[in-house]
């Protein structure tokens, strides 16, 4: 029997090892010299928020990287978070790539699929090409919510996308004391709990470094890209309370002083032109000195919690660089640090110590606001700061996170690597924009983009490199168009001039105001040029919707909350019945079931013993959501809606043996429907034993628009407890299954959703 060729190199097969040659195909190896390269993504840092920016936040590790390397001023995003990241690891437009607005939705054109498109191959998955080994941590937020749940579908997580470790969470936000983790494609409980002094963004830097340590042992020759995304500083802003507490001295003086002193410093250390002006307030913002002392107070811990959950990821940012400098790789790293979109005006002008509240239609009154002023940052809360700081987040620039003006899309961007650039403590004033990013990474690797990933034909990029511009200060800015879209507001830039139109929600797009600016001149965008170059602005306009119909941006659509309302209709359908067996583990929101708003009845099929305790289900955490359980042998039902507690107890026990318990639900609200303006309405709830009445309340509607952002459980309370128990607080019978069925009595109000998801973005 003759022996034959190998059909993928010259090896041999013979009858057997003595006349066989054996081949091994040689694996992917990276140009010489190419570097590793970490990536740390903050989420919702403004661009005047870093100390080496203006700020007074003390980061000493990101100051001390800025020093050793560069500081862009010139860096934009796309004012928010899903797209950004989409630009970020595609180096493509984020509408070209599928991820026109969040990723919480598919509005069902190509531009708005909230996942990224396979035709738009990853930075990873161009790297690995390249023998490059991609750890990812932290927030994804690329794929849709709807597909997050354990059955997937997988091809949108970070392992199907290039990355070969993943640890992190998929939403866009999550409970920095009790998240909702997953490792790789599986969900994970917290290493440890909030009174072992867990917090998310130690835990991620430690996942980071137990990656990096093991690529260290097993492959110390191969490059590795670690893309780091912190929860911090989005809402909720949690950290330690002596942090948080060392900051109110510095705030004490409000916001307008405090962007005041940014602005001067922002002038001294050149990080803005000396002649730029600092606009006057946001029209939203109201003067500090209109607020009594006591409110002060208030906004000034709100502040104090995004400095110290700020501070607080700066110092565990210096474990990693630590970690690197222990393991003689600072030298061959590239360090990139920057923000996905600027300060959030998500807190309102108010903010709130718990806002999952007033998404469920219950305010939060400023007396209960005050009275919670020493929760603020810990477990249970849901805070955010109100305009005003989000305003001096974004110092000197207009407007907020959303928004397509400076404030929304103009971020920092330090950038630091020994071996590779010489410069140290330099400034670049180059424009630059997100999706130029992932081109630079492969202009210092030495790659080109590949024209298909895992066969796929892949569209070209849309970023330019920006390479030049770490090694030259004088190298051009990037020369093509850059379009800005979000939720109806719209910009351009082009050779030094911006046109950029603010768009009130629901109004015809025609009648958008567009303003002029011409950047190199005017870096806070203050002096409006429309009225005096209008064949200027004109042939931008235009420009924009050239390149909008290019980039899939169009249909335009402003219907933020309805866009919401149709996605969550559309993923559930007509379906009204969930089985939930025991065992099963953690359940998203997106994908639990909907029970907002609606007539519902749960039933749990459970053996029970004299008194037993225990959760049977629970969808939500402290800050919100609904658990039924049982006390002492009784059936409880907790509606807890933004921290207020409505409560109902059995007026008898469960009898030992199998029985099926539960709670029916019945919508009495039908018209007018309940809104942000009227507030809820009233349901009916009773508690039943085999389908007996066991107790019966009629009480708030609640859960309106939004019920929680944290995910649902059976037989258990995973996170932060929805009631006045101590999590896991595990259900001692034995649990056979719950289940949810719905009536189609649904009734939502749209713009609350809106508000509500807007919340967490």
């Amino acid at each position: 029997m003759a022996g034959t060729s190998g059909a993928s190199g010259p090896g041999r097969i013979g009858l057997s090892y003595r006349d066989s040659t054996p081949y091994w195909p040689p694996a992917p190896r990276p140009p010489k010299g190419a570097p590793n390269i970490l990536l740390v993504l903050f989420d919702d840092a403004g661009f005047a928020d870093f100390g080496c920016y203006g700020s007074p936040i003390r980061t000493p590790t990101i100051d001390r990287l800025a020093a050793e390397g560069l500081r862009y001023t010139g860096f934009h995003t796309t004012a928010m978070c899903s797209t950004t990241r989409t630009a970020l690891l595609t180096g493509r437009n984020h509408h070209a790539a599928g991820v026109g607005s969040l990723a919480n939705f598919d509005s069902g054109f190509p531009g708005y699929r909230g996942k990224i498109a396979k035709e738009a191959g990853t930075l990873a998955e161009m790297l690995r090409l390249h023998g490059y080994r991609n750890y990812m941590v932290g927030k994804w937020h690329v794929t849709p919510l709807t597909e997050s749940g354990s059955t997937g579908p997988f091809d949108g997580w970070p392992l199907a996308r290039g990355f070969d470790r993943y640890y992190g969470f998929m939403d866009a936000a999550t409970d920095q004391y009790t998240p909702e983790l997953v490792r790789d494609n599986s969900p994970i409980e917290p290493p440890r709990t909030p009174e072992q002094g867990y917090h998310l963004t130690e835990d991620l830097v430690d996942q980071s470094i137990r990656f990096l340590a093991g690529h260290a042992a097993e492959r110390p020759g191969e490059p590795w890209l670690l893309w780091l995304a912190l929860g911090a500083v989005h809402a909720p802003h949690q950290a330690p309370a002596e942090i948080i507490r060392g900051y109110d001295a510095t705030f004490a003086e409000g916001w307008d002083a405090e962007r005041e002193r940014r602005f001067a410093r922002q002038k001294a250390l050149g990080i803005v032109p000396p002649d730029t002006a600092l606009p006057a307030r946001n029209e939203d913002v109201r003067p500090w000195t209109d607020f009594p002392a006591d409110q002060q107070r208030y906004f000034t811990r709100l502040q104090s919690a995004f400095a110290g959950m700020l501070d607080h990821a700066d110092r565990h940012l210096a474990r990693l660089v630590g970690f690197l400098e222990a393991a003689g790789l600072r030298e061959d790293t590239l360090v990139l640090v920057l923000s996905d979109n600027g300060g959030s005006q998500e807190g309102g002008p108010l903010g709130g110590v718990n806002l999952l509240g007033p998404r469920n239609l219950r305010e939060e009154p400023m007396a209960e606001k005050l009275a919670r002023i020493e929760d603020i940052g810990g477990p249970g809360t849901y805070a955010n700061y109100p305009l005003g700081w989000a305003m001096a987040s974004n110092t000197p620039l207009r407007r907020y996170k959303q928004n397509t003006h400076g404030g929304g899309i103009r971020d920092p961007l330090v950038i630091s690597w020994p071996r590779g650039i010489a410069a140290r403590g330099e400034l670049r004033h180059q424009f630059v924009h997100a999706c130029d990013l992932a081109p630079t990474l492969l202009d210092l690797v030495g790659v080109a983009p590949p024209e298909a990933v895992n066969g796929i034909p892949q569209m070209p990029l849309d970023g330019t490199s920006f390479a030049a511009s770490l090694r030259d200060p004088a190298a051009p800015s990037k020369p093509a168009p850059q379009y800005f879209e979000m939720f109806g507001h719209r910009g351009i830039v082009h050779e030094g001039w911006k046109a950029v139109a603010y768009h009130p929600p629901e109004t015809p797009f025609e009648d958008d105001r567009w303003e002029l600016f011409h950047l190199e001149r005017d870096f806070s965008e203050s002096n409006d040029l429309a009225a005096q170059h209008p064949e200027k602005l004109q042939a931008l306009i235009a420009l924009w919707w050239r390149e909008a119909e290019r980039n899939k941006v169009l249909p335009l659509d402003d219907r933020f909350r309805q866009r919401f309302a149709e996605n969550a209709a559309r993923f559930h359908g007509a379906r009204q019945r969930y089985v939930f067996h025991a065992g099963i583990g953690h359940v998203p929101t997106e994908v639990a079931p909907d029970v907002r708003s609606r007539s519902y009845r749960i039933e749990a099929h459970a053996e029970f013993g004299a008194a037993d305790n225990g959760v049977l289900i629970a969808h939500g955490d402290a800050a919100s959501g609904y658990s039924l359980f049982l006390r002492d042998g009784r059936l409880v039902h907790d509606m807890n809606i933004g921290g207020e507690h409505v409560l109902l107890t059995a007026d008898r026990p469960v009898p030992p043996g199998r029985h099926v318990v539960g709670l029916r639900v019945r919508r009495l609200t039908r018209e007018p429907k309940p809104t942000l303006a009227t507030g809820p309405g009233r349901s009916e709830f009773t508690l039943l034993i085999d389908g007996m009445p066991a107790g019966r309340i009629e009480a708030r509607l609640g859960f309106y628009n939004f019920v929680a952002w944290a995910g649902l459980d059976i037989g258990c309370d995973r996170g932060s407890p929805v009631s006045h128990y101590e999590a896991p607080f595990v259900f001692t019978g034995r649990l056979n299954r719950v289940i949810v069925t719905m009536d189609d009595d649904q009734a939502l109000d749209g713009e609350g959703i809106g508000q509500a998801v807007l919340a967490r973005e």
